[in-house]
């Protein structure tokens, strides 16, 4: 038993070592950092001669392959697939009555300008005839000139809203 035990203190003795050991190192490792600087300023011009050009021309390449990747495929989900990139506007309740108003407007303003364009049609088809008709009579237009006719603008009122 007694060759057990000096063993077992041997081991003992053996591992306290071991992690006296360890830890040194660690503790002179923490040591060493300390003493460095912080404010230095890692120089890039270090080491540049060893640098393989070919290797940055490699790396370079396949970065922009895969900007044009990435980007290509953003432009694909964005017209063909927008539904899984953007949010869900109607569950913001806000924007989405905002957006309806907007869309109401928008439609409002369509129906207007399509009565305004209406309207410029019998006044262009007038202006039209009577272009004509004073290049086919130049003569009858010296008359007319001195009889100015008179019409009476007549004002519509507005369906109130």
């Amino acid at each position: 038993m007694c060759i057990r035990a000096r063993r077992s203190a041997a081991v003992g003795v053996m591992s306290f070592r071991l992690v006296l050991l360890v830890l040194a190192v660690g503790v002179v490792a923490v040591m060493g950092q300390r003493r460095r600087p912080a404010t230095e300023e890692w120089n890039y011009r270090d080491g540049s001669e060893k640098v393989s050009m070919r290797g940055v021309a490699n790396l370079t390449q396949v970065l922009d392959n895969w900007r044009f990747d990435i980007l290509t495929q953003m432009k694909n989900m964005l017209q063909n697939d927008h539904q899984s990139l953007l949010p869900d506007y109607a569950r913001i309740q806000p924007l989405s009555e905002a957006l309806d108003d907007l869309f109401k407007e928008f439609n409002a303003l369509k129906t207007h300008l399509g009565d305004l364009s209406e309207k410029f049609v019998a006044i262009e088809t007038f202006i039209d005839e009577v272009k004509a008709e004073k290049a086919a009579n130049p003569s009858a237009n010296t008359n007319a000139n001195a009889t100015p006719v008179r019409r009476k603008i007549i004002k519509k009122k507005a369906p109130a809203s």
